[in-house]
């Protein structure tokens, strides 16, 4: 899967002209995911009746309604044909206060709504400098992977993005992708070598065409979130080939 965080980008015109940039490309389909902001996610109801994308949030809330002005709820994602929401992102983490449990709690209300859910987890620069960085993601994990059933399991992709690579134009080596994607595939056989099997781990940060084909090729990488290169269709496609 390759899946695309647009972030607080775009406009209705830049949607439109990458909408149609995407238009009947080969590799458009099941396996390829964007999630733009709210706004502009009724602009993809096309794309999506038609099985050229899968639509995705980048947020949902806690609540399933009321009186909670400037959020949006599960279900209304749900509504406006969303079939993934990001969750537990380390901008929510860092910048909003978001803990493991608020991460766990969204992601309930989520899959009760029938959304699937990207669970994104990562270490800070100071925390693998500091010899940390696998505790950091098996705490991350811990929640979902204790209280969430096999069924929850089925809907779930992880997506590992290691903070100190997001938006900086670094990236992890191949070979440090690698060995954190095998650690939380461990992490997952521990609880089930099913859910182990079947769970896309993806990678994020900074992924572009220059390094998606190497980062892809590694055995527990199943694709890659990308954020800022999934906003150029051009780009975007080639790492999609990739």
């Amino acid at each position: 899967m390759i899946a695309g965080n647009w972030k607080m980008n775009a406009s209705i015109s830049s949607t439109g002209e990458w909408l149609a940039a995407m238009a009947d490309t080969a590799v458009a389909g099941r396996d390829v995911l964007v999630c733009p902001p709210f706004p502009y996610l009724g602009q993809f109801q096309e794309a999506v009746a038609a099985g050229r994308l899968l639509l995705g949030a980048q947020n949902c809330a806690l609540e399933e309604s009321g009186a909670f002005t400037g959020e949006v709820s599960a279900a209304m994602v749900r509504d406006l044909g969303c079939e993934y929401v990001i969750l537990g992102h380390s901008e929510r983490r860092a910048l909003f206060g978001e803990t493991d449990e608020l991460v766990l709690a969204k992601m309930r209300r989520a899959l009760a709504c029938g959304l699937k859910v990207i669970l994104c987890v990562g270490e800070t620069l100071e925390q693998r400098q500091s010899g940390a960085a696998e505790s950091v993601v098996a705490a991350q994990l811990q929640l979902a992977l204790e209280q969430l059933s096999d069924d929850d399991w089925c809907q779930l992709v992880v997506a590992y993005e290691p903070v100190w690579a997001i938006g900086t134009g670094e990236t992890a080596t191949p070979e440090q992708a690698q060995s954190m994607h095998a650690f939380i595939r461990g992490q997952l056989a521990a609880r089930s070598e099913q859910i182990a099997e079947q769970t896309r781990v993806l990678y994020g940060g900074s992924v572009n065409s220059a390094t998606a084909a190497e980062l892809f090729s590694q055995q527990d990488i199943d694709g890659g979130l990308v954020g800022g290169a999934s906003l150029d269709a051009e780009h975007f496609l080639k790492i999609c080939t990739a």
